[in-house]
């Protein structure tokens, strides 16, 4: 009975490790196949961007509300923007760019790791009352979306979306 308690608790481990392992590096953040700083990892939505050539700088304010404040941007297809985020709210919340089955799969992984941090160039979680940046390269034109992935945010409607218009 012991040695089979014992196989029942290894096994209970292991599946939560490889649970773990399933939706990206969840200790430290997850990464999307690009590291901060390199600007070839190029996506559906552009790639990040590098500080010497913004073009303009745009102040989102993330709020309890469930809202971005805009929630609707416009851009120029070969623009890099930075993004300033602030959250004013009083719970975390994160600012996320990426398609909306991008957005969509990464909601469920939230659902299931509410606390996992990003380090992605296109992922920012902000503390309440605490500010950061993304720096954006919108290489293709049409419309990007962003969103607060935290479980429950993205239901209430707190997203936007950048629409990239031809050069």
């Amino acid at each position: 009975m012991k040695r089979n308690l014992s196989l029942i608790a290894a096994s209970a481990l292991v599946a939560i490790s490889f649970n773990s392992f399933a939706g990206g590096n969840h200790g430290g953040g997850h990464d999307a196949g690009g590291a901060k700083g390199h600007g070839s990892a190029e996506s559906a939505i552009g790639q990040p961007g590098q500080a010497g050539k913004v073009t303009r700088t745009i102040n989102v304010e993330m709020a309890d509300t469930m809202r971005f404040t805009p929630a609707n941007i416009a851009a120029k297809q070969g623009e890099t923007i930075r993004f300033v985020i602030k959250n004013s709210g009083q719970v975390k919340h994160e600012f996320s760019l990426g398609t909306e089955a991008e957005l969509k799969e990464h909601y469920e992984t939230m659902k299931k790791f509410p606390e996992m941090e990003h380090d992605e160039p296109s992922k920012i979680s902000l503390a309440p009352g605490k500010q950061g940046e993304i720096i954006w390269h919108f290489t293709k034109a049409g419309d990007i979306n962003f969103a607060c992935l935290y479980p429950g945010h993205y239901d209430a409607g707190m997203k936007g979306q950048v629409k990239v218009a031809k050069k």
